[in-house]
């Protein structure tokens, strides 16, 4: 486990819970970053359970969706179970309008989430 700049990882129980520290991901090189840092948490550090809150985030680019699409996708290569939370009423249409909210399992809140990990 190292030290992130895109994001901050706390443990609760056996989840660990993904904060965003930018407010807008949109420059593709805090998005390649981000990435790398998410890849890194089921590739490397082989969590199990994580837990991604949205409630710092104001805007994400259509890159920053095409990363999380295939984060969920490495995710479950390596049999981790991902849920997002506090997404916001702007960046949930988004998700609605190009069904990414069938994709991701989405709950109201990070302790929604907890209680199903």
């Amino acid at each position: 486990m190292g030290t992130y700049r895109r994001i901050d990882v706390n443990e609760s129980s056996n989840v660990s819970v993904v904060r965003f520290k930018d407010q807008k991901i949109i420059d593709p090189e805090a998005i390649q970053e981000l990435g790398q840092e998410l890849f890194d948490l089921v590739e490397n550090d082989g969590r199990k359970k994580l837990v991604l809150n949205f409630s710092d985030v104001e805007f994400l680019s259509s890159a920053a969706l095409g990363k999380l699409i295939t984060f969920e996708k490495k995710s479950k290569r390596h049999d981790a179970e991902l849920i997002l939370t506090n997404i916001s009423p702007e960046i949930f249409q988004v998700f609605a309008i190009t069904n990414l909210d069938k994709l991701f399992q989405i709950k109201d809140s990070e302790a929604d989430a907890l209680a199903v990990l």
